[in-house]
C-alpha cells in the first residue's frame, strides 16, 4: 500500500519534508530505516570481531554481512510484534537469513545495548560528517560571501534597540560567521568523541570474559572497525555526557540560527527596511493585505528554534539512568533525530534565504543619517577626558539634549561652547576628520570583517 505521507503526525515528515527535495538525504541517518540498517552494520562488526578471535569461520562473516544488506526493517517490526524486543527481533531476523551452523554467532556476547549505542553514535557521527556539517559549511559559505561584498557598507549599530555607534554590514554578518564556524568546530569535535560500547548488561564483561582473556581489548578491536572508541566506563549503557555534548552543539548552533534570524527579521522591518527577502512572484504575504511581503523565512526559523532547543532539557534529563540501566531514556532518546533535522531544514531554509537576500546599502544610510550628529557624542567625550576635562561625560550628555532640545547638530553646540575651545584646539587633523565626519566613525570594522573572513576561510580549505 503507497504511503500517505499526509497521514503523519509530526510536521517534519509532512510539512517540511515536502519543502526539501533532497529530504531523503536526511533519512539515510536519521530515519527509522537508518536505525535497522546502521544496528545490522554492528552485528556484522561483532561477527568480524569474532572471527579475528578465532571464534568463528570466514563463512559465518559472509553470511551474516549478507543478511545485513538486506534487512528489512518491515520484517524487523514484524518479528517485533511477538518479541516484544526491538533488539531480538533483529537477531531474530538476521538468523532466519543464515545457515543454522551461522546462527549461533550472531549476536554473541552482547547485550542490546551494546547494538543500540554502538548504532546510535556511528550514525550520528557518519551523520555528521557526511550531512550536518557539509550543510552548514554551505550556509557558512553564503554568510562569509556576503561579509566581504558589504565589509565597508556603513551601517548604524543598535544596542537595546537604539541607535548606538556605527559599523559595517559586513562586520554584521562575519559575527555570525564567527559563531557558526565554532559551532561547528564544537559539533565536530563532540561526533568524533561519540562512543560505542561492547561491555556487556552491566559493563564488565560478563560475556565477553567467557571467551576472551582481555575482553575490553576486544571491545576495542571491534568499535576499531567503525571508526570508534570505548568509554573508559560503560554500564549497560554508553556513558551519556557523550551525547549530551553532541545535543548541546546541535541546540547552540540553532540558537546561532534564530539570532541571526531574529536580526534579519527586525532589519526587514518596514520602518527598517535595510534587508529583505526574496520574494516568488506568486507568493503571497497574507491572505487579506495583498501588499504584505512578510519574513516568514526568518520567523520559521525562530519557531523551529523555539520547539527543538527546549528538548535540550530532555538531554540532560537522559543523563540520568538508575544504577545499570533503566528504561527512562528509551523513548525520548528517540526524538534525537528530530532535532537534528529540525536544524538542517532551517540551515537549508537560511541557505537558500541568505543567498537572495536584498540588501539596501541606501537604505542603511538613511537609518544613518537619522542621528548621523549624535555619533560624534562618544569620540567628543572620549578625547575631552584624555584631555583631562574633569567631568566629560556628563558635559557631552548635557550638549546631546541641547542639541536635541534646539533641533541644531551637535556639531554645531560644540563648536560655539567657549568651554571646549581649549580642548578642540589640540584635536589632530585625523581627530577632527573623525569628529566632524560621523560616516567615517566605523573603527577597524572593515579589517576586522576581512580578518575574520581570512581566518575562517583558511580553517575551511
Amino acid at each position: 500500500m503507497e504511503r500517505n505521507i499526509f497521514a503523519n503526525i509530526s510536521p517534519l515528515d509532512h510539512r517540511y519534508s515536502l519543502r526539501k527535495e533532497n529530504f531523503a538525504d536526511y533519512g539515510t541517518y536519521f530515519s527509522e530505516k537508518a536505525v535497522v540498517e546502521f544496528q545490522a552494520r554492528v552485528e556484522v562488526a561483532l561477527i568480524k570481531a569474532l572471527h579475528s578471535r578465532g571464534v568463528c569461520d570466514k563463512q559465518v562473516v559472509e553470511e551474516v554481512q549478507q543478511a545485513a544488506e538486506n534487512i528489512e526493517v518491515e520484517e524487523v517490526y514484524e518479528e517485533e510484534k511477538k518479541t516484544k524486543h526491538n533488539i531480538r527481533a533483529l537477531v531474530n531476523c538476521l538468523q532466519k537469513r543464515v545457515s543454522p551452523s551461522s546462527r549461533p554467532y550472531i549476536h554473541l556476547s552482547a547485550t542490546s545495548y551494546d547494538i543500540v549505542d554502538t548504532a546510535n553514535a556511528l550514525r550520528y557521527k557518519e551523520g555528521t560528517f557526511n550531512l550536518i556539517l557539509p550543510r552548514m559549511r554551505s550556509l557558512l559559505q553564503e554568510w562569509l560571501d556576503i561579509a566581504e561584498q558589504q565589509k565597508e557598507t556603513l551601517q548604524i549599530g543598535r544596542t537595546h534597540g537604539q541607535h548606538a555607534e556605527p559599523l559595517t554590514f559586513g562586520l554584521v554578518m562575519a559575527f555570525y560567521c564567527s559563531r557558526l564556524k565554532e559551532r561547528m568546530d564544537f559539533i565536530k569535535k563532540a561526533a568524533r568523541n561519540l562512543r560505542g560500547k561492547m561491555s556487556g548488561a552491566v559493563g564488565a564483561y560478563n560475556a565477553s570474559s567467557i571467551f576472551f582473556e582481555d575482553p575490553g581489548e576486544f571491545e576495542r578491536e571491534f568499535l576499531q572497525q567503525l571508526g570508534l572508541k570505548p568509554g573508559p566506563v560503560s554500564t549497560q549503557i554508553v556513558a551519556p555526557e557523550y551525547m549530551t555534548d553532541f545535543m548541546h552543539g546541535l541546540t547552540s548552533a540553532f540558537g546561532v540560527l534564530a539570532d541571526f534570524s531574529d536580526d534579519m527579521r527586525h532589519l526587514q522591518r518596514t520602518e527598517i527596511r535595510e534587508v529583505g527577502e526574496y520574494f516568488e512572484s506568486d507568493q503571497v504575504g497574507s491572505s487579506t493585505m495583498p501588499h504584505k511581503r512578510n519574513p516568514i523565512n526568518y520567523e520559521n526559523v525562530k519557531s523551529m528554534y523555539k520547539e527543538f532547543t527546549p528538548r535540550m532539557v530532555t538531554s540532560y534529563l537522559d543523563q540520568l539512568s538508575e544504577h545499570q540501566r533503566d528504561l527512562s531514556n528509551s523513548a525520548s532518546g528517540r526524538f534525537i533525530p528530530e532535532t537534528v533535522v529540525g536544524l538542517l531544514l532551517c540551515v537549508d531554509r537560511l541557505q537558500r534565504v541568505s543567498s537572495r537576500m536584498h540588501i539596501d546599502a541606501e537604505q542603511m544610510k538613511k537609518n544613518f543619517d537619522q542621528t548621523r550628529e549624535l555619533v560624534i557624542a562618544e569620540p567628543l567625550y572620549i578625547f575631552l577626558a584624555s584631555q583631562g576635562h574633569p567631568d566629560a561625560h556628563e558635559k557631552v550628555r548635557k550638549l546631546t539634549l541641547e542639541a536635541e532640545k534646539k533641533d541644531v547638530s551637535l556639531k554645531e553646540i560644540v563648536q560655539k561652547d567657549e568651554e571646549l575651545t581649549p580642548y578642540l584646539e589640540k584635536l589632530t587633523d585625523r581627530q577632527k576628520k573623525m569628529m566632524y565626519n560621523p560616516e567615517l566613525y566605523t573603527g577597524k570594522a572593515a579589517t576586522k570583517t576581512e580578518k575574520i573572513i581570512a581566518e575562517i576561510r583558511k580553517s575551511l580549505s
